[in-house]
C-alpha cells in the first residue's frame, strides 16, 4: 500500500497520533471532512484535465485543415519544380 508516497507503516503511525490528539469522538468526523476535501479535490483536477483535453483538441482540429492544405500547395509546388527539372 503506497498512497503519496506514503507506506502503510507510516499511514498506521499518522492515525495512532491523530486517534490520540483528536480522540476516538472526533476522529469519524475528520475522517469524513477529508475524504469530502479529496474528493473536490479530485473533481476540480478531473474538471482542469477535461479543459485542457478540449483546448488541444480545438488547436489540433484548427491545424489539421491548415497542414492538408500546405501539404498539398507544397506538393504542386515540387511537382512544378521537378517538371521543369525534367524540361531542361
Amino acid at each position: 500500500m503506497n498512497i503519496f508516497g506514503v507506506g502503510l507503516p507510516e499511514v498506521t503511525v499518522i492515525l495512532i497520533l491523530a486517534l490520540l490528539i483528536f480522540g476516538p469522538k472526533k476522529l469519524p468526523e475528520l475522517g469524513k471532512q477529508l475524504g469530502k476535501t479529496l474528493k473536490s479535490l479530485k473533481k476540480a483536477s478531473n474538471e482542469f484535465q477535461n479543459e485542457i483535453d478540449q483546448v488541444m483538441n480545438e488547436e489540433d482540429k484548427e491545424e489539421s485543415p491548415k497542414s492538408i492544405g500546405g501539404n498539398q500547395t507544397n506538393k504542386i509546388n515540387q511537382e512544378k519544380i521537378d517538371s521543369e527539372n525534367s524540361n531542361n
